[in-house]
């Protein structure tokens, strides 16, 4: 996990560093942020400083299984239940107004690095998205995925950590790659998630 996180701090140094290992994805970077972002929000934090939102345990009652995902599209927070009534809670980002829904899924696949494939619904609404974005710290999805059902939709971490406690995706769940890593080690494939509003 130690050397995990360390892979992840080595990763981000060498994309704000001046080296020339850094000028590839920095140049994809900027071609990024110059294209506005993905799904019309701006990339970027536009000068605007942003606070990490800190992952804690927390009170949990209620009558969830450990190892549940309790996902607050309301609080804009994700928990996992613990058991004894308690949970870990997480800043995440979720669906903007017009993508917001509630259910119950499982965790049917996992996924480290993941490539990110635009899925049709979201190509129609902005057909100049890429067809395919490989796994890497330029890709949308971040460090780590978690596929929710048969459904297009996601709990992943962020290239955009600014955008955490927002609500800008189409639906999905996202999560600073630091919160996404610890998640991934804890949720196991076949997870209940439950989405409330």
């Amino acid at each position: 996990m130690r050397k995990m996180i360390s892979a992840v701090a080595a990763i981000a140094a060498a994309m704000t560093s001046g080296s020339a290992y850094a000028q590839g994805p920095l140049a994809a970077l900027r071609a990024y942020e110059q294209n506005g972002g993905y799904e019309g929000h701006k990339a970027g934090a536009g000068g605007k400083s942003w606070a990490r939102i800190p992952r804690e345990e927390v009170d949990f009652p209620g009558n969830y299984k450990a190892g549940t995902v309790v996902v607050n599209t309301t609080e804009r927070r994700l928990y996992l239940v613990l058991g004894d009534g308690k949970a870990l809670k997480y800043g995440i980002g979720v669906g903007r107004p017009g993508f917001e829904w509630a259910g119950t899924h499982r965790v049917t696949r996992k996924a480290e690095w993941p490539g990110w494939t635009p899925p049709p619904p979201m190509r129609k609404r902005q057909p100049d998205l890429p067809q395919h974005v490989p796994g890497g710290p330029n890709n949308p999805l971040g460090a780590r995925a978690m596929y929710l059902g048969s459904s297009w939709y996601r709990i992943h971490g962020s290239n955009e950590p600014w955008t955490i406690g927002q609500a800008v995706s189409s639906g999905c769940f996202r999560m600073t790659n630091e919160d996404v890593i610890d998640l991934y080690e804890r949720v196991k494939v076949g997870a209940q998630v439950v989405v409330v509003r």
